[in-house]
């Protein structure tokens, strides 16, 4: 029997926060090329892009409605065979989440994200 190497989920979330919070755009598109396989999609209530080119897009979009705001984890990743899920926090650094969310992604075997489906828990007004 066969068995394939275990996929580092924690790592491959901390790539994927590390896309969502750099803002310097060149810096950015080599996070998102390096946290998604080219074809990657991503869906939550406010958009439904994919590929490299409209994750970045998304995540510049977010950032200038949001500036200055970071993500972080909020809680522990949890995953198994290669889908994970975590929950996680955007708001100020060190303060009080302003919107709050869920993510489930789908891996692929080297660890690089083939779907995102996002979920809103909270949400500042307006939005």
């Amino acid at each position: 029997m066969t068995t394939t190497p275990a996929v580092d989920f924690a790592a491959a979330v901390e790539r994927y926060l590390a896309a969502w919070n750099e803002t310097d755009a060149v810096k950015r598109r080599a996070l998102v090329e390096a946290a998604y396989t080219p074809d990657a999609t991503y869906t939550d209530p406010l958009a439904a892009v994919a590929g490299h080119d409209g994750i970045d897009t998304v995540i510049g979009a977010v950032q200038g409605q949001f500036a200055g705001l970071v993500f972080t984890l909020g809680g522990p990743v949890d995953g198994h065979h290669d889908i994970a899920r975590f929950p996680w926090h955007l708001g100020p650094a060190g303060g009080e989440a302003l919107a709050i969310g869920f993510d489930v992604v789908a891996l692929d075997p080297t660890g690089r994200i083939t779907t995102v489906h996002g979920f809103l828990d909270k949400v500042p007004a307006g939005l």
